[in-house]
């Protein structure tokens, strides 16, 4: 016996209670009406790719002696920790101890994590906001619905 046969009954059943399910209620003469949505595809303009940043804020210890916090606060922690090294070691060599103390150092890091887009569509302005950078066209969807006539 194929699978069809099998089902058979049951299809049956199923259509003839879809059959019984009353249809809502509506007005004597009213038509109804089932609106097929018209989409399409197009690209727009972008006018402007504005960033949107997450900022990271991270904290580390860095040795510092003798007066070296001024160094570190401009921002020249690279320079010092090159010179340190170097010093660092001479110092080392010669026996002699340098006052040094751990500082905490701040830094702040900017990721961006989406992007604010002006793009232009058939003469109108509009914004979004995306998760990458479009590039200089965005592909759009065009949907267009007739708008409900008013009754009378």
């Amino acid at each position: 016996m194929s699978p069809l046969r099998t089902l058979l009954p049951f299809i049956l059943a199923g259509s003839a209670l879809l059959a019984a399910v009353p249809a809502p209620a509506q007005e004597a003469g009213a038509e109804v009406v089932i609106v097929q949505e018209n989409v399409r595809y197009d690209y727009a303009q972008v006018l402007a790719v504005d960033p949107v940043y997450q900022v990271l804020r991270t904290t580390r210890t860095e040795r510092v002696c003798d007066g070296q916090e001024q160094a570190i606060k401009n921002g020249l922690s690279r320079m010092v920790g090159a010179v340190k090294g170097t010093l660092g070691a001479k110092l080392e060599d010669s026996g002699e101890q340098a006052n040094c103390r751990n500082v905490p150092v701040t830094r702040d890091y900017r990721r961006p994590i989406a992007y604010d887009v002006d793009y232009v569509y058939k003469g109108s302005k509009f914004r979004t906001r995306m998760a990458r950078d479009p590039g200089n066209r965005l592909r759009i969807r065009v949907s267009v619905t007739p708008q409900p006539m008013a009754g009378p």
